[in-house]
């Protein structure tokens, strides 16, 4: 059943509206991925607070009036971690073999195909917090390893010292 004017109005504000709310967004071919590996890579991306929606091109261009879109296009939107949905979409149009992306936005920058596959190989938001903590741990546990190295050395000397005036070290235990 064709849409209705206004139903095409309301799907380029609602376009307008995640567009504006997206802190990445990537346009993508999807041609030739089956249903099931669409609904799969819809439910990956959906625990990662992004969206994939198919979308008509003449609807997509209405909402970015400065693009061009060619052949079928499916959008991502990214709203919580901008680098954890890229890497999700590109490993599997990779795994698949099909599909490529087109073009995207970081914020309000533009991004080409090859940024885009770029930024995919970054470290996610979670992983760059568990090395920023390790980085912070780093010192913390080398200062206890001396402390520790320090007290192991004392405890030896007086070990030594007992053994050497003739006392039983396991007796004074």
């Amino acid at each position: 059943m064709a849409k209705t004017r206004q139903q095409k109005e309301e799907q380029v504000i609602s376009l307008q509206d995640k567009l504006g709310r997206a802190k990445s967004v990537v346009f993508t071919d999807y041609k030739g991925l089956s249903m099931n590996q669409l609904s799969g890579l819809r439910d990956k991306l959906r625990q990662h607070q992004a969206e994939f929606t198919i979308t008509k091109n003449t609807l997509l261009i209405r909402a970015l009036p400065a693009s061009s879109f060619n052949g079928p296009t499916a959008t991502l939107f990214s709203y919580d971690d901008e680098i954890s949905p890229l890497k999700i979409l590109v490993k599997a149009l990779k795994d698949a073999g099909i599909g490529k992306i087109k073009m995207g936005f970081l914020g309000t920058d533009f991004l080409d195909e090859a940024r885009i596959l770029q930024l995919s190989t970054l470290p996610t938001k979670d992983e760059l917090r568990g090395k920023t903590v390790g980085v912070l741990v780093a010192p913390l546990q080398g200062i206890v390893s001396v402390l520790q190295g320090n007290l192991r050395n004392l405890v030896y000397a007086l070990s030594e010292i007992q053994k050497t005036k003739g006392g039983d070290a396991q007796a004074s235990s």
